[in-house]
């Protein structure tokens, strides 16, 4: 694990995803259509949040010739990235007004 990541209003709605349903494995791609993130800055997110512990990620299984596409990453969140998540969340939101 390395230092937190840096934290933007993209990064918290990553975040808000994977909160939304904490043990559901979610592909970037996937991810890119749900947040209308372009992939440049989705990806530098994903890495940051699992070279720091928050996400763990792994291949999809199967042939890709079979699925008719390549083999997705499949992104969860850890323990330790829900704890962080929840109090991140937090402070975020105590910056804008509901």
């Amino acid at each position: 694990m390395t230092a937190e990541p840096r934290f933007s209003y993209q990064s918290f709605k990553v975040l808000n995803c994977f909160l939304a349903n904490p043990s559901k494995e979610m592909a970037g791609a996937d991810l890119i259509t749900t947040l209308d993130i372009p992939a440049g800055t989705l990806y530098p997110i994903l890495a940051r949040f699992e070279e720091a512990g928050w996400l763990t990620s792994r291949w999809e299984k199967g042939d890709p010739k079979s699925k008719g596409r390549p083999l997705k990453k499949l992104y969860r969140i850890t323990s330790s990235g829900l704890a962080r998540a929840a109090t991140e969340r937090k402070g975020f939101l105590r910056g804008f007004p509901v």
